[in-house]
């Protein structure tokens, strides 16, 4: 007897619905395998460089600092200063020459010349209000302004920081008996240089800096001065000397008459003559 016939079994057939199912199903098992690996990896924290604002800089140079190392358009942090609300204090109006404060600062791809120049004035400001400099300061009826006045001065005269405080009496006492204070450094910045050579012309021009023709501290700042001149500038070292001149790299000459001052000035010219200097010094 032969057997019953049967038809083979069908496969079992998926529907466009299932197909697509099983589809996304295998994509997904797949890319879960697959898009692990490649997840982005947390990027390492940026090394900060470093900005070197040195004692005795002026504010355009540090303003060309920051551009450099911002990679900006020259004049770009000028600019900003205009549109920075800086903390200065009202007898600055507006002019950060002097609270610039020297520092190394960092510096990223994030930093900008507003939030630099924010953080040297208050960087300023907090070496000004140190106790040993505000307590001095006032002790010479002087504000934190005309103590970063003075400083500047400081840092812009010496050579050695063991003559600041010398420096420093003899501004304290020509400002007591009111003579001019005919500090070299003051005719540089108003006439934008820096040189040992000033001639007698150069102490007869009409300008607010020019100390030869004026009394009293200059209007503003020269330079950034740093924490040693600014505490030199309000604890002077005692003596009674109201002149000096720096005959040579490391000798400065500290006078209390004119006429060893004289004596001090001539050994300079001949000094600078000797090695070639075109200009003696005008006192």
């Amino acid at each position: 007897m032969h057997d019953e016939y049967r038809p083979p079994p069908r496969r079992s057939r998926l529907t466009r619905r299932g197909r697509l199912a099983l589809f996304l199903g295998m994509l997904l098992g797949l890319g879960a395998a697959v898009l692990i690996p490649l997840l982005p990896r947390e990027e390492p924290p940026e090394k900060p460089r470093r900005l070197l604002i040195p004692e005795g800089w002026r504010a355009p140079q540090v303003y060309a600092a920051i551009d450099h190392e911002l990679r900006l358009p020259a004049g770009a942090t000028k600019k900003a200063v205009a549109t920075t609300a800086l903390a200065l204090p009202a007898e600055a109006k507006g002019n950060p020459e002097g609270y610039l404060f020297p520092a190394t600062y960092p510096v990223t791809s994030k930093s900008t010349p507003t939030a630099l120049l924010a953080h040297m004035v208050e960087t300023a400001n907090r070496n000004l209000a140190t106790k040993a400099v505000a307590d001095g300061g006032k002790a010479h009826g002087m504000t934190p302004y005309q103590t970063a006045t003075l400083a500047s001065i400081i840092e812009a005269e010496v050579q050695t920081p063991a003559d600041m405080g010398k420096v420093a009496r003899v501004v304290h006492n020509r400002l007591a008996k009111s003579m001019p204070l005919q500090m070299d450094s003051t005719l540089n910045y108003a006439l934008n240089r820096s040189t040992l050579d000033t001639r007698l012309s150069d102490t007869r021009i009409d300008h607010p800096f020019n100390t030869y023709e004026r009394q009293g501290l200059p209007p503003t700042p020269i330079d950034s001065p740093g924490l040693r001149a600014m505490a030199a500038a309000v604890a002077p070292t005692p003596g009674d000397w109201l002149f000096f001149v720096t005959v040579k790299p490391g000798d400065t000459r500290f006078s209390a008459t004119y006429e060893e001052h004289k004596k001090h000035v001539a050994e300079f010219n001949r000094l600078r003559a000797a090695a070639g200097a075109p200009a003696p010094r005008a006192s």
